[in-house]
């Protein structure tokens, strides 16, 4: 789900939308356009009917939008209906879009009582000593901050899309969308709702499918790399390796450093743990399915502390010289010098 760092969650506000419980004013913004893109598309369904929008909701563009047109509008009162909607989108890309957005402060301390205005803001958020944001945190406005998704808390996200969607998915499957789709969600959930439509009545998403529709090796990913370097199995690792170097834009070195860097300190942590149980594993590693703990679990059986340090060390370094520092080699020659140190 969307990180709460202030204010209500887009479920709460989605809610609350859907029930009529609707503030005068407001404000979403941040990073992760996917659960702003929500509120509003909820908003545009629910504040006023499909028959009133013609007279009654007005939709400015940030490119071209002219903020004292955005305030006389949104203090007119609604045409025949019991309220108006105003949205300004994409304002973001207003000229100088920080100073403009501060006119509309004045408006937001004393709304409209019969008009919601909406303020999509992308990309960043408004700090909490503008103009606006003063007004809003005063006003009764509805301020919501969509925090960027960190890559290894997108299982989260992708788990809840499934389930809203009424399909589930393998936790293997779940790990090699989230580290080869990745972010933004738009695109992540883009890939679910064309597996979806691929295993037709199937209600259940697995690492085959991923295969089959999307041209992910379910044999030969990150996922599967990790699985061979958590038990030593040399010969598999290779194989893999292999793979990567025949297919080099489906798996970058630098995706790859990433990903065995974290699953490595990870190890280390877990390690260095006074308490080893899978629960104290969950939380100290923030994990968020057993797959994680089993993948690490294993791990824990074939290196000791001191290898996962030496290990950590020896990827820092084959980082570095796949960037061309201190070496001109073939990142995928050094990626299978890095295998080789890690399991020896």
């Amino acid at each position: 789900m969307a990180k709460k760092t202030e204010g209500p969650t887009y479920r709460d506000i989605i809610n609350d939308i859907k029930r009529g419980k609707l503030a005068p004013v407001y404000i979403l913004m941040g990073e992760e356009p996917y659960y702003i893109d929500l509120i509003a598309e909820s908003l545009e369904n629910n504040v006023i009917t499909e028959e009133d929008k013609y007279f009654n909701c007005e939709v400015f563009y940030g490119s071209d939008a002219d903020i004292n047109a955005v305030v006389g509008t949104a203090q007119q009162f609604p045409v025949m209906a019991e309220r108006k909607l105003v949205m300004l989108k994409e304002a973001q890309s207003m000229v100088r879009a920080k100073n403009q957005l501060d006119k509309l402060a004045p408006y937001i301390q004393k709304p409209n009582k019969s008009t919601v205005l909406v303020v999509v803001y992308k990309g960043d958020s408004l700090t909490a000593s503008s103009a606006i944001m003063k007004a809003a945190s005063s006003g009764g406005a509805v301020i919501f901050k969509s925090a960027a998704v960190k890559d290894y808390k997108l299982t989260g996200p992708l788990r809840d899309y499934c389930s809203a969607i009424d399909v589930a998915i393998d936790d293997k499957a779940a790990s090699i969308l989230c580290e080869y789709i990745g972010n933004p969600l738009t695109k992540l959930f883009g890939e679910v709702d064309k597996l979806k439509v691929a295993i037709g009545e199937r209600k259940r998403i697995t690492a085959q499918d991923i295969e089959d529709n999307i041209g992910i090796s379910k044999d030969f990913n990150n996922l599967e790399l990790k699985d061979a370097l958590a038990s030593k199995n040399y010969p598999k690792a290779l194989m893999i390796t292999r793979y990567f170097r025949k297919n080099p834009k489906q798996n970058p070195v630098v995706v790859t450093t990433a990903i065995l860097f974290d699953f490595f300190v990870k190890l280390c942590i877990a390690l260095f743990s006074p308490d080893k149980s899978d629960s104290a594993l969950v939380s100290v590693l923030d994990l968020k399915n057993s797959y994680g703990v089993k993948e690490i679990r294993t791990a824990m059986s074939f290196y000791n502390a001191s290898q996962a340090v030496k290990a950590i060390h020896a990827i820092r370094n084959f980082d570095a010289k796949s960037k061309g520092i201190g070496s001109s080699d073939n990142p995928y020659d050094l990626l299978d010098e890095l295998v080789f140190t890690i399991l020896t």
